[in-house]
């Protein structure tokens, strides 16, 4: 059955297009993963594919909605129609892949054309964050993109300082309209030589610094590469680099990061761009690393997502195809890359400068994850918001295109910061103590890179956010994840741990690479575990975190009763060697049993009923001679007052005090209470 709703506008659009507002009902929801299916009603909005589950489903997810931006889907596939009915195949880039059955072919067409309309749109004003309103007033709009301030973290740095400044050299983006506003700068890096090195810098990306670290005095600069070819020199840029290394009194040289493969660069010089060559830049040390540009990325992830996709692979096939698609690989070595930058700064001392081909895919990685390593500030939720405004965001990273906001190019789009993000979660893995966030933190930003609910990672540079007026007429994702910042907290987190560890050293050995199931699988529910042991942890701090708050209220409850708890701190009682129990007992130790509580043979029956009469006359005997509250021998005073708590609660009465007192037998060595 078809039900129509009338025309709905498309946000945003300057000819208001309209599309039919379905409701299909019947529709069958496929696990792709095994033969179970689900049926309900298929809802399209101008937002939003929703489906929802009949409550005649005999399953204990009955009644669960399923609630799809149109954003998020990145690809829509009409399969041919079979017999029950016409399959849609719908691809998210957030790694969802739902599975429907509309029984009506001409159902199915309807939905499928508009979902093509409704996923490509051609402008900005078209995405969702233009519409999304979660009732915030303007006042509070505001303060949430107050939240970050960048200017506050180079203070927090310590720059500027003596040896580097802020400049205005960029102020209306006229050096590098794809770098931000604020730049900080060596103290001798004057103007002339400034504007000199950008036009020697693809993009206009002349070097500039990102991390100061402190207590080294060297610096983390980033750049794209020089437009060297292969003998074309600039002495502005020279100077430039040669300004980075006078900065640093503790290092006579400066390390050039190229993050490129060297048969990349070279091939680059041929397009007269390239490298630096150490004979023209003194003090230097060059080193290429190997990171592989955006289009081996996005082939190396539609590989793996082909490998997890597939049903009933046997081990070898699934562990071959993992191999294959190289994504671990690539993971690795992006992090080698920032153990290089992190070893450089922190034990010889040296400042860096990073560039890829244009310094806004590969130099985002290593920088914003070197910075991880060295900075504990990063590993807490609030750092890790400053450290992406900072490196990603700030700096220029083409998010427009690399998340493919808009219709644009397919060839620039790579998941350059989904592969950031996972680096970021292997280290979590590694190092549990160090991160505050959990991986439920990094899987909610990356749905949110996606969803363009926001208006933090719209467009691809500063400039372009501004023209826009983004902080006007969108909300801030930092915000409202800061609202929620309970529900990302890291239960193994230690601050204690990252004092103690400022710096971290990861291991990149091949075992220590995991395919993270909660990114790829994140949605397919039978690929998870029944019990995830995050959750069950966090709900067992909740209850303990409950139990304290009603100890509390007990203890109150008692002194307003006049009735004063027992504070005994005495240690339990260690259990008695084996000499100790032979000496102080004329029986030969009991041996074991396989069945608890089996009796060896009929005379060990009379020994124990003998010895169960003898403890309970000196049960009696101590009864007469303390006072009606105890505590069991080998146990905490704090246990004791909780048993009396629990038997106080909710019983508040004048014979509370005149309970009968516990008698303590023992029974196979095991203290046992009766009352």
């Amino acid at each position: 059955m078809l039900d129509f709703f009338g025309p709905i506008p498309i946000l945003g659009s300057k000819k208001m297009q309209t599309i039919t507002c379905l409701q299909v009902e019947q529709v069958r929801l496929l696990d792709r993963f095994s033969n179970k299916s689900t049926n309900g009603t298929l809802y399209l909005t101008a937002t939003h594919l929703i489906f929802v589950e009949s409550s005649s489903n005999n399953s204990t997810s009955a009644g669960q909605e399923i609630w799809i931006l149109h954003h998020h889907i990145a690809s829509v596939e009409k399969l041919s129609l079979t017999t029950s009915g016409c399959p849609l195949v719908i691809q998210c880039r957030n790694f969802r892949v739902v599975h429907f059955v509309v029984q009506r072919e001409r159902d199915c067409h309807d939905i499928y054309s508009s979902l093509l309309r409704l996923l490509r749109p051609v402008s900005y004003e078209e995405l969702y964050a233009f519409s999304y309103n979660p009732k915030q007033n303007d006042q509070q709009r505001e303060e949430g993109w107050q939240l970050i301030d960048l200017g506050a973290e180079f203070e927090r740095m310590g720059v500027p300082c003596d040896q580097w400044q802020l400049t205005d050299v960029n102020r209306d983006y006229k050096v590098c309209e794809t770098y931000p506003r604020d730049l900080y700068v060596p103290i001798t890096a004057s103007k002339p030589i400034i504007v000199g090195s950008s036009k020697f810098r693809s993009k206009g990306r002349f070097p500039v610094l990102t991390y100061f670290y402190q207590e080294k005095k060297a610096a983390v600069c980033r750049c794209s590469q020089p437009l060297s070819g292969f003998s074309a020199r600039c002495l502005e840029d020279e100077s430039m680099l040669q300004a980075i290394s006078k900065a640093n009194h503790n290092s006579r040289y400066v390390y050039v990061m190229d993050t490129r493969p060297k048969l990349n660069a070279l091939a680059n010089r041929a397009a007269g761009k390239g490298y630096e060559n150490e004979d023209n830049y003194s003090n230097i040390r060059f080193q290429f690393v190997g990171i592989e540009n955006i289009h081996v990325m996005r082939t190396s992830l539609q590989k793996l997502l082909e490998v997890i996709g597939t049903r009933s692979l046997s081990m070898s096939d699934y562990l071959v195809g993992l191999e294959s698609s190289g994504w671990l690989r690539h993971i690795k070595a992006v992090v080698d890359a920032a153990i290089f930058l992190t070893k450089a700064v922190t034990v010889e001392g040296a400042s860096v400068l990073v560039h890829c081909s244009d310094g806004w895919d590969r130099t985002a990685q290593v920088c914003s994850l070197g910075s991880l390593l060295m900075d504990p500030y990063y590993r807490t939720i609030k750092g890790f918001m400053v450290l992406i405004e900072k490196d990603w965001i700030s700096f220029g990273h083409k998010f427009a295109d690399r998340c493919d906001q808009l219709d644009g190019d397919p060839k620039e789009v790579s998941p350059i910061f989904t592969q950031f993000l996972e680096c970021v979660w292997q280290l979590t893995e590694q190092f549990p103590q160090a991160f505050e966030f959990s991986e439920w933190f990094l899987l909610q930003i990356h749905e949110h890179i996606h969803s363009c609910q926001y208006g933090n990672f719209l467009g691809n540079n500063q400039r372009q956010r501004e023209e826009l007026q983004l902080r006007e007429r969108t909300h801030s994702l930092w915000a409202f994840l800061m609202s929620e910042r309970q529900n990302y907290l890291n239960p193994f987190y230690s601050p204690a741990y990252s004092e103690a560890h400022p710096v971290l050293v990861p291991s990149t050995l091949p075992y220590n690479f995991k395919f993270w199931r909660n990114m790829y699988h994140q949605f397919d529910r039978s690929m998870h575990p029944r019990q995830s042991i995050l959750k069950t942890i966090l709900t067992l701090r909740e209850n303990s975190r409950k139990a304290e708050s009603t100890l509390q209220a007990l203890e109150s409850r008692l002194q307003q009763l006049g009735v004063t708890p027992i504070t005994t701190s005495d240690p339990p009682a260690a259990p008695p060697t084996r000499d100790q129990r032979s000496n102080s007992s004329a029986y030969p130790p009991r041996p074991d049993s396989l069945i608890l509580g089996a009796p060896i043979n009929p005379k060990e029956v009379q020994r124990q009923q003998e010895e169960d009469n003898e403890q309970e006359e000196v049960g009696e005997e101590a009864t007469e001679s303390t006072d009606t509250e105890r505590t069991v021998e080998g146990s905490s005073g704090t246990e004791s007052r909780k048993q009396s708590y629990g038997e106080l609660e909710g019983t508040y009465n004048s014979e509370l005090a005149k309970e009968e007192p516990a008698v303590v037998s023992l029974e196979f060595g095991v203290a046992r209470m009766t009352c």
